[in-house]
């Protein structure tokens, strides 16, 4: 295993080295031009990224799962982004699943010696019942995290997908996988402090797959968010307000089609653009796997 020392991210940043004597200000420059790095970084990896959309897309769209795997800052990436989904995308919160290091008390206390064990990174995922048309993704910054290699390995022999995502090249972890995206990032501000750049870089990734997963199986209509989950009256307000920019239709008439179907957003929508009811309109849906444009077009054919 290569030296934590030899890694990019555990380098020292040339333009921080005097950072613990300079102002409020010259600090927070250094770190915003370091930062205005990051996106570049990514833009880099886009062909990889691109590439793990697609594995991921293909599972979900037969039935699979996409798991984040991660220790520390990594496990909790996954977390931020895997929890979001179903109140974004409706989604079940089995769809997107974080398995990190040392369980959900690791997200506000560091269990010690979790991330260490490639074992544990097996058996956390046998736990969730991995198979072979799920996907797994293990988040390293440094790229050698025995956890994640180990989940990885574990994936690889159930015949799962697998994606590395690292901050290093030539990582170990991206030998364990298929797709391996390594966005070089470069020095932290602060040495070794992979919270910073390298996690902002993943963090940028992480919405990536999952965002251009759910608008290629159909979760997005234009650029809005039609299969958001009214769990809160903000939700509500704008459900309603996605209803009424469709299809034009004044605010209390996106409410009350809104509440006849159930607070669904796809429905209400094609309810009022086909002029149909709400199971014809269900119906157009689910002959359209979920597009509402297709779905549009279908009710208004009259589900021919």
């Amino acid at each position: 295993m290569n030296k934590l020392s030899a890694l990019v991210t555990e380098m020292r940043n040339e333009q921080s080295m005097t950072i613990d004597n300079m102002s409020t200000a010259g600090i927070l420059s250094v770190i915003n031009n370091e930062d205005l790095k990051v996106a570049q970084a990514v833009q880099q990896v886009l062909p990889q990224v691109e590439q793990a959309v697609e594995k991921i897309y293909q599972s979900l769209k037969n039935g699979g799962r996409l798991f984040y795997v991660g220790a520390g800052t990594s496990g909790r990436l996954g977390i931020l982004d895997a929890v979001e989904c179903p109140p974004t995308y409706s989604t079940p919160p089995e769809l997107v699943q974080a398995v990190m290091a040392g369980g959900t008390k690791a997200i506000e206390k560091a269990v010690e010696g979790a991330e260490d064990s490639e074992e544990l990174g097996a058996s956390d995922l046998a736990e969730r019942e991995l198979t072979e048309i799920d996907v797994v993704v293990g988040i390293a910054a440094s790229g050698r995290t025995p956890y994640v290699a180990g989940a990885l390995k574990y994936a690889n022999k159930i015949g799962a997908s697998t994606v590395s995502l690292t901050s290093n090249k030539n990582a170990v972890i991206s030998q364990f996988a298929e797709v391996n995206i390594e966005v070089e990032t470069g020095p932290e501000v602060i040495t070794g402090s992979t919270r910073m750049k390298a996690a902002t870089a993943h963090k940028l990734i992480l919405n990536m797959l999952t965002t251009t997963t759910m608008i290629k199986i159909g979760k997005v209509y234009e650029n809005l968010m039609v299969d958001v989950k009214v769990s809160n009256l903000k939700l509500k307000e704008r459900a309603i307000n996605i209803v009424s920019t469709i299809t034009g239709v004044p605010y209390e008439t996106a409410k009350d089609t809104l509440e006849q179907s159930n607070n669904e957003v796809k429905p209400a929508i094609v309810m009022i653009k086909a002029n149909v009811p709400l199971e014809e309109a269900k119906r157009a849906i689910d002959l359209a796997n979920g597009f509402v444009r297709q779905a549009i077009e279908i009710a208004i054919k009259g589900g021919s």
